[in-house]
C-alpha cells in the first residue's frame, strides 16, 4: 500500500528509525501496561466484591496507566525522566535502582528492545504506509499481552477485544486481507479453540485454556484472516507442546514454571503477520 506522504519514498530508512525509536518508547509504556493492568483488574474486582458484601472499598486512591508515578518497588524512589529512557538508562544504571541500588529486572529493557526493532522491521517489512503503521499497532498489543499473560496466566478483556475490533476495521481497507476472511477468521479463531475446550472439559472435566486465549486468536484471525489460522494454532501447539514437556521435566527438578498458551499464539501471530502469504501459498500449493 501506498506510502503516508510525510514517510514517503526515498525516506525508507529515516521512517523505520523514526518508528523503532518510537517503538522503543512504546516499549517503556508497555512495561507500565503488562505491570499496572492486571493490579488494575484486581483491585476493581476487590472493590466490586467489598460493595456487594456492604464494606468499605479496600482502594481508593487513583490507580491506573498514569498514576501513581512510576517508582522502584523496594525503596519508593520516583523514577526520574533520566532514569527512564528506553534500555539506555537501565544500561548506565548497570541494573540497579539509582537510590537502593535493588537490581531491577532484565525484562524491562528486554520489553523496550523488542518493541522497538519490531516496530523499525515493520515499517521496513511493510511500508509506512498503512499497512506498516497497521502492523506496528497490532505488534504493540501482541507485546503487551505476551507479558501479562506470562507473569498473571491472563489475556484482559481490555486489550485483546479493542485488537479484535482494531484488525475488523483494517481489513474494511482490504489491508491485510478482505473483509470476508476477516470476519471468518474472527469467528472461526475463536470458535476453534472454544471447541477443542469443551472436548477437553467434558474429558476432564475442567478448563484445559482460557477464554482469553478464543479471544486472542479471533483476534488474530480478524487481523490476518481465516486461511493464516491453521498455520498459527499449528505453530503455536507445537511450540507450546514443547516447552509443556519443559515445564514438566522442570517441576521434577523443582522448577515451578507457569505456562501460558497466549504468548505462543502471539508469536505465530507474528509469523503470520510478516509472512503469512508466502507461507498459506506453500501449503495450499501441497493441495493443489
Amino acid at each position: 500500500m501506498q506510502d503516508l506522504f510525510f514517510f514517503a519514498p526515498p525516506h525508507t530508512l529515516i521512517s523505520t528509525v523514526f518508528i523503532g525509536i518510537l517503538g522503543l518508547l512504546i516499549g517503556s509504556f508497555l512495561n507500565v501496561v503488562i505491570h499496572r493492568i492486571p493490579k488494575m483488574m484486581q483491585r476493581a474486582e476487590d472493590n466490586d466484591v467489598a460493595e456487594i458484601t456492604g464494606k468499605e472499598r479496600p482502594h481508593q486512591d487513583k490507580y491506573n496507566l498514569m498514576l501513581p508515578r512510576s517508582a522502584c518497588p523496594h525503596c519508593q524512589h520516583q523514577i526520574t525522566a533520566a532514569e527512564n529512557i528506553p534500555v539506555l538508562s537501565y544500561l548506565f544504571l548497570g541494573g540497579k535502582c539509582s537510590q537502593c541500588k535493588t537490581r531491577i529486572s532484565v525484562r524491562y529493557p528486554i520489553v523496550e528492545a523488542v518493541t522497538g526493532l519490531l516496530s523499525a522491521y515493520a515499517i521496513w517489512h511493510f511500508g509506512s504506509g498503512i499497512e506498516g503503521l497497521s502492523a506496528v499497532v497490532c505488534i504493540w498489543f501482541l507485546v503487551a499481552l505476551t507479558g501479562i499473560d506470562f507473569d498473571t496466566q491472563l489475556l484482559p478483556d481490555q486489550l485483546t477485544l479493542p485488537l479484535l475490533w482494531i484488525g475488523l476495521l483494517i481489513n474494511t481497507r482490504y489491508t491485510f486481507t478482505s473483509l470476508e476472511q476477516a470476519v471468518l477468521g474472527a469467528a472461526l479463531g475463536y470458535m476453534s479453540l472454544w471447541t477443542v475446550n469443551a472436548a477437553y472439559r467434558l474429558w476432564r472435566g475442567h478448563d484445559g485454556m482460557g477464554y482469553g486465549d478464543f479471544k486472542l486468536l479471533a483476534a488474530l484471525g480478524a487481523w490476518l484472516g481465516a486461511m493464516n489460522l491453521p498455520f498459527i494454532i499449528l505453530a503455536a501447539s507445537m511450540v507450546g507442546s514443547v516447552f509443556g514437556i519443559l515445564m514438566l521435566l522442570g517441576k521434577r527438578l523443582g522448577w515451578n514454571l507457569p505456562f501460558a498458551f497466549g504468548p505462543f499464539l502471539a508469536g505465530a501471530g507474528l509469523i503470520a503477520l510478516f509472512w503469512g502469504k508466502q507461507i498459506t501459498s506453500q501449503y495450499l500449493g501441497l493441495f493443489s
